[in-house]
């Protein structure tokens, strides 16, 4: 499959003259050469930025072959927001993408970039909505005036351990009176994301020692010891509803997508869109209904929060057919591609990049097509291969890979930053993520047996033998969208 063809067939919306513009992308992998291929396709020009260990990433050798090497720009830290803005300074570049992770939710940096003494355009939600929905309190005192149902627990920062444990104490007690045979609750960094900063607490007794971690994590890594409290559930499906707005009040939803098969760090491995399907599984509840619930919920408070950009609202749906609204994440999110491989925009051919929309949202341009334009056809799966030991909790692998071959098939799309030309040695810096895998298919079945097909014809091979997470991937797709 001609993936950028593809795209470009499906360029949406306005064109807007765009050649003066440049993007720093502040981020690295796979995401960071999606952000280039969207750039390309719509004559934006870039500058990336790498770091000692990410030498041998294609992220980093495709931008230093480009232009002489002018492309790319070697950093400390893709931590450290003074070497971004340097390198967006030094590069002339008018806009930064972060990407995913590091200052993608970071209201400050946000903030930063758009009141400096020379501005840069955020490419992402405008600073005041991400600090707003980037905490899980806030969002959930706002999701509860609107009439948004969400989890039992704290909806205002809390900061007192006494506080604290009188409402888990509350919890506790509505649970046993439920008749749930094991209660738990959930301690939550407020400002954390992607399954960072949780832990569950089975037994008050343990209360008070888990909070304090949490809340010094919660300080030590996003600046806010703000702490959220709330029920545990314990059986749901984890779903999420992709959405994509801009400046000019417009919002368009893709739908919504499964991501409830994940590490025991929270982290997704398999997702699937659309989020339920009747036809091959039973629920006890019209999933067709609650997909729609969810997604009006979702679309009501972008529209009221004033949201800019791409985002993505996270829920839970019980056994029993009951929403929750989790989080909002504000940010581009590693599976919007399977949201986008779905849908349909009536009048254009193949689907929707929602990376390329998100850049050009941001630059100004009007959607160019309403909800009324979007269909959506077949299901999506994503798998997420990792260097891991899944058997012994999901442990990273560290070593050098010296084969790495992935099937290139027209069901397929493959993005991945490991070289095929020569050994990689995996940074050990960051997670030891080496590709993302989007199957399409006609329906569930077709998508699921052309998933396992495409595991079985991968062949990934390192110095002294690889420990990988494709088994795994393998045997839980058969649970995808089962309760």
């Amino acid at each position: 499959m001609d993936r950028n063809k593809i795209d470009a067939e499906c360029a949406i919306g306005y064109k807007r003259a765009m050649s003066s513009d440049r993007v720093l992308i502040a981020n690295r992998g796979e995401i960071a050469l999606r952000i280039m291929d969207a750039c390309r396709d719509l004559g934006v020009d870039y500058v990336a930025v790498y770091t000692a260990e990410d030498e041998d990433s294609l992220h980093a050798r495709i931008p230093l072959s480009e232009s002489g090497g002018k492309k790319a720009y070697r950093i400390s830290s893709y931590r450290d927001p003074n070497e971004i803005f340097m390198v967006a300074d030094q590069a002339g570049c008018t806009a930064i993408h972060p990407g995913y992770g590091f200052f993608s939710e970071n209201f400050r940096f946000a903030r930063r970039a758009a009141l400096r003494s020379r501005p840069v355009t955020f490419i992402g939600p405008r600073w005041e909505v991400i600090r707003d929905l980037g905490s899980k309190i806030n969002t959930k005192r706002l999701a509860k005036s609107l009439g948004i149902p969400v989890i039992p627990g704290s909806d205002a920062p809390i900061y007192s351990e006494i506080e604290a444990e009188a409402l888990a104490k509350e919890l506790f007690f509505i649970q046993r009176e439920q008749g749930i045979q094991k209660p738990s609750i959930l301690v939550k960094a407020s400002a954390g994301g992607g399954g960072m900063g949780i832990e569950e607490v089975n037994q008050l007794d343990a209360f008070r020692r888990v909070y304090r971690r949490i809340q010094n994590y919660a300080k030590r890594q996003f600046g806010d010891e703000g702490v959220l409290i709330e029920q545990c559930l314990t059986d749901y499906q984890h779903l999420e509803v992709q959405l994509l707005c801009s400046s000019h009040g417009e919002v368009v939803h893709f739908g919504t997508r499964n991501c409830t098969i994940q590490s025991t760090g929270r982290q997704k491995r398999v997702e699937i869109a659309p989020g339920f399907d009747p036809a091959v599984c039973v629920y006890s509840f019209d999933a067709p209904a609650i997909l729609e619930s969810i997604t009006a919920y979702s679309v009501r408070l972008a529209r009221h929060a004033g949201y800019d950009s791409i985002g993505t609202w996270e829920w839970v749906v019980t056994r029993d057919g009951q929403p929750f609204l989790l989080e909002v994440n504000t940010r581009i999110q590693v599976e919007n591609g399977i949201s986008a491989r779905i849908a349909r925009i009536s009048g254009k051919s193949g689907y929707p990049n929602l990376i390329r929309e998100q850049i050009r949202l941001a630059f100004g341009e009007h959607m160019g097509f309403s909800q009324e334009d979007v269909s959506f056809e077949g299901t999506s799966i994503e798998l997420r291969i990792v260097a891991e030991d899944t058997k012994r909790g999901f442990r990273p692998w560290c070593g050098t890979i010296t084969r790495f071959d992935l099937p290139e098939d027209e069901f397929a799309t493959v993005y991945s930053h490991v070289p095929r030309d020569r050994p990689y040695k995996i940074p050990t810096e960051y997670d030891p993520n080496l590709a993302l895998a989007i199957i399409w298919g006609d329906d569930t079945n077709k998508a699921k047996d052309l998933a396992r097909r495409f595991i079985s014809e991968t062949r990934i091979e390192g110095e002294g033998g690889i420990t990988t997470n494709l088994d795994y991937l393998h045997d839980r797709i058969e649970d995808v969208l089962v309760f």
